[in-house]
């Protein structure tokens, strides 16, 4: 074990009460109702009806706490903690209750008896905190029940952060996820001038709920090998559970130090200039902890062991209200961290337990970046008049909406340049995405070796990429949740691949708004591209539009789903997005070039609506209404809709047609289920009540049937939209297969439409005959057909 001199054994004794004093605040949590000081012995009576919680990694967090406690005190450092084994939540809300802060958030959890009382009585109870770290806990920023997360948030709360420390508890069966073991790698891209510092905490207990974990498991040569192989400097604090807990504490109170002191230099030369910058990194340190599983808790049960098992994991003795041995066996637990030492007749801790404890906005609880919309800042957002594309008449002209988008985002990077809080994130794709305009802005952030052949790649870019949807979305999330803004750029297939890390923070925005002291943060933005409709590259593999569906399933007061048609409105849904709070935005738009319908003036108008009917693509007359409903939603159901609008107006010129493209997907919504949903009297105006509606839209049609199952008009529904249906083809072709083409949109208003069909039965057939001439076509030229490609609206 690393020593430390400095540590006398009057500091030891300090930390170890502060230590024991969480243990058994903890513990406590788990099992009473009452009775929080022991004045009187255990009864069932005092005991919770339902026992939840888990206790088998509380005592490794409450030692992390304790420490990263006396660091901060000693050293005035400030320091965020983020705790992967969050369903140990009973540990850190401990720490922030004796520290004092979690008082200051809820005064009538007060530092005493009564507020000793309502801690215990509150957790994991009905109308009380959950079991996990969830936004009611102060001092967390993740919830920390599904795992993998912890490493990547630490990085990106500690991007533009210089002055901060955060200190990541990964605990060793979180390590065996597929993301944690990509989060090793962010160190690559952590700028010691820039950028905070993070302090991984590899907390091995040997177990995960039934089974041993994998890294603990592993000879310490190994584990070292692995990890300096990851690029890291690696403090071995190894404790047994006969070891004696002051060894443990100077031990660990040894790395700690000599970490703060790596660090420290890392940051003073690179900050000075005096660092390696020409291939060469910093080896940042890290700490290896092992303690036993349950670790001060109850030995054995039944002739069973517990401590330094994974029968620790959960309650460790369950069963104490009927049993009273168990009852008793409890109450000898608890009493061997003589609580009568560590808090005073009225229930306060003792002066010496608080000795490590540091003041104000440095303890963990309070430290601003666990609250991050106390530090949230308006972005400086540019104009949009200058980056707005003229549109003359619709159609006329066309533009890649992403390439535009582009263009904003480096204005945005400029205007952030001193002050450092905005962000993308991206797999690789910023390039392929069409939004290479932000290096002239930004680089690349890379910190490992850099040759002659790379471009936009250096040592301070805020435009950041590595090839793991999961560790873009970790570092968006840390990012925001700390009080910055970001954008989350993917190709739209791929976004699936992180829907359950979008899942948790859904969760998590939701449960905060209901927790009265968590400010509002910035919205996290996804941009979707390189979508289903042009995949000319990749085909099938690339062609899911899915993640829409998912994330329409979750909270609705956070998620939002916009599908811009052209470039001015995604500059608008972009410049909403980035404005947002407490939200989850979702926008969809193609990088291809697409027709230009909106002027900038019209475009906000439209998006402030949600959707609307396009007058100037519509053949109606007078107040007698639409024969038929032509409605769309995203960029190419929007061409394919116009341009079988287009075609009725030659073929069907007699035919009333009204035009609607749909932007804001919940405006499609009961106002009961989604605060965007338009009333049925709203609705009604739009789409009608018994008019046929001909739905073009990006993703999956039952989506649309799903959200508007309650209108009048469903019956009259008919949705074109994917199917599963995909390949490596041209761009019409891809419609064609999905049947939502033109000329399917065409046969569908004759087929829907009464008393059309057997009058149009010659439109239906030259349309049908028009997809099998397609089919002939594209097989022999290898390209759409001229009908297809040189289409433009015909105005008026």
């Amino acid at each position: 074990m690393p020593e430390h001199e400095s540590l006398t054994d009057r500091e030891a004794e300090a930390l170890d009460a502060h230590w024991r004093a969480l243990n058994y605040l903890t513990a406590c949590q788990l099992y009473l109702r009452a009775n929080p000081l022991l004045r009187e012995p255990l009864r069932p009576e005092h005991i919770k009806p339902r026992l939840l919680g888990h206790w088998g990694t509380c005592p490794g967090l409450s030692l992390v706490y304790t420490h990263l406690n006396r660091l901060v005190s000693r050293r005035g450092q400030r320091a965020l903690g983020v705790w992967g084994p969050g369903h140990g939540a009973a540990a850190v809300l401990s720490g922030a209750w004796l520290e004092g802060s979690y008082e200051e958030l809820r005064p009538e959890v007060s530092r005493d008896e009564p507020g000793m009382e309502r801690l215990f009585a509150e957790f994991s109870q009905p109308g009380g905190v959950p079991s996990h770290t969830s936004p009611s806990v102060p001092g967390s920023i993740q919830e920390g029940g599904e795992l993998g997360y912890a490493l990547a948030h630490a990085y990106g709360a500690a991007f533009d952060r210089p002055d901060l420390l955060v200190c990541a508890v990964v605990g060793d069966g979180e390590a065996e996820t597929g993301p944690l073991a990509t989060s090793w790698h962010a160190n690559k891209f952590l700028d010691p001038v820039h950028d905070g510092a993070v302090l991984p905490v590899l907390h091995l207990n040997g177990y995960k709920i039934a089974n041993p974990t994998v890294l603990s498991r592993l000879p310490e040569d190994e584990l070292g090998s692995l990890m300096r192989g990851y690029g890291y400097d690696p403090l071995f604090v190894t404790a047994r559970p006969d070891t004696p807990p002051l060894e443990a504490h100077r031990a660990l109170a040894g790395a700690f130090d000599a970490a703060a002191d790596r660090i420290g230099a890392i940051q003073r030369a690179a900050r000075s200039g005096d660092a390696d910058t020409t291939g060469g990194r910093p080896r940042w340190p890290m700490v290896v902890l092992r303690t036993p599983k349950g670790w001060s808790g109850p030995r054995e049960l039944d002739g069973e062991p517990v401590e330094d098992t994974w029968r620790s994991h959960q309650v460790p003795l369950p069963g104490v209200r009927d049993d009273p041995e168990r009852l008793r066996q409890l109450e000898r637990w608890l009493r061997s961290y003589r609580p009568d030492e560590l808090f005073d007749q009225d229930g306060r801790p003792r002066p010496e337990v608080l000795a490590c404890v540091p003041e104000g906005d440095l303890r963990l609880g309070a430290v601003p970046e666990a609250n991050g919309g106390r530090l949230l800042r308006e972005l400086p957002l540019p104009p949009l008049e200058s980056y707005a594309v003229p549109v003359e008449r619709p159609g006329a002209g066309a533009h890649e909406p992403t390439r535009v988008l582009g263009e904003l985002l480096k204005g945005l990077l400029e205007a952030t340049a001193e002050r450092r809080d905005f962000r993308l994130f991206g797999p690789d794709e910023t390039d392929s995405n069409h939004l290479s305009a932000v290096y002239g802005a930004s680089d690349r952030g890379w910190q490992a070796e850099l040759l002659g052949t790379d471009t936009h790649l250096g040592r301070h870019g805020r435009v950041l990429e590595v090839l793991s949807e999961h560790l873009c979305q970790g570092w968006l999330e840390g990012y925001v949740l700390t009080g910055r803004n970001g954008l989350f750029a993917s190709y739209e297939a791929f976004a699936n691949l992180v829907a359950s890390m979008a899942s948790q923070h859904v969760k998590w925005v939701h449960s905060a708004r209901e927790v009265a002291w968590r400010r509002p943060i910035a919205a996290l933005n996804y941009l979707l591209t390189s979508h289903a409709w042009r995949q000319d590259h990749n085909g099938f593999s690339h062609q899911d539009p899915g993640f829409i569906d998912h994330v329409l399933s979750k909270s609705p007061d956070v998620v939002r789903v916009q599908l811009p048609p052209d470039t001015n409105t995604l500059l608008c849904v972009a410049d909403h997005a980035l404005r947002a709070r407490d939200t989850v935005n979702v926008v969809v738009a193609g990088k291809h070039p697409c027709f230009d319908w909106l002027d900038l003036e019209q475009a906000r108008t439209h998006c402030a609506r949600g959707l609307g009917v396009w007058e100037w693509a519509g053949t109606e007359r007078g107040d007698a209404g639409p024969d038929v409903v032509l409605a769309c939603a995203g960029d190419v159901p929007t061409h394919e809709t116009l341009a079988a609008a287009s075609l009725l107006r030659e073929w069907l010129p007699q035919l009333a047609v009204r035009v609607v493209n749909v932007v804001d997907m919940a405006r499609l919504m009961s106002p009961t289920e989604h605060p965007h949903g338009l009333d049925d009297a709203e609705f009604d105006t739009v789409f009608t009540r018994d008019r046929p509606v001909i739905f073009a839209y990006h993703g999956y049609p039952w989506l649309v049937h799903r959200l508007t199952y309650s209108r009048a008009v469903h019956g009259q529904l008919a949705v074109r939209g994917y199917r599963e249906s995909g390949s490596t083809t041209t761009p019409f072709d891809m419609v064609v297969r999905n049947g939502m083409d033109r000329y399917h949109l065409v046969m569908d208003v004759v087929d829907r439409t009464p008393g059309l069909g057997a009058r149009a039965a010659g439109v239906w057939q030259r349309a049908a005959d028009m997809r099998e001439r397609h089919r002939r076509y594209v097989v022999e030229h290898g390209t759409d057909m001229p009908e297809v490609t040189d289409w433009r609206w015909p105005g008026r």
